[in-house]
């Protein structure tokens, strides 16, 4: 059986899903990573935030505000990169491919002859 969280998944389920564990642990990891992100940033930002309050004062609750709000962009930032990446790796197991994370571009225009415009029936347009 394969955990996930605190439930179990069928084998069956598990036996048609091969990368299953390696996902959920990926996942696992991830979310580890984005809480430590949050933890570390808002500790070394605070801590920086106290050396900086010595040459120019302001008040604690702004101190508090700025490094949870930086640490939880950071840690948003971190989590969803590191999902994107199990994501990908869930495919790969799955698929055999990676996925294409390229932005496509829209395919230009045909460009259409300067001179007078035909009709689909053949007829010129002025």
């Amino acid at each position: 059986m394969v955990n996930l969280g605190l439930t179990k998944v069928d084998d069956a389920l598990a036996a048609k899903h091969p990368g299953l564990q390696q996902y959920a642990a990926c996942q696992s990891q991830a979310f580890m990573k984005g809480t430590a992100t949050f933890i570390l940033g808002t500790s070394g930002l605070f801590l920086i935030q106290k050396v900086i309050q010595k040459r120019l004062p302001y008040p604690l609750q702004w101190n508090l505000l700025i490094s949870t709000a930086a640490s939880s962009v950071g840690s948003y930032a971190v989590t969803r990169w590191e999902t994107m990446k199990c994501t990908d790796l869930w495919m790969l197991i799955e698929t055999g491919k990676v996925p294409d994370r390229t932005p496509h571009l829209a395919e230009p225009a045909p460009e259409e002859p300067a001179g007078p415009k035909k009709t689909p029936y053949g007829d010129v347009m002025e």
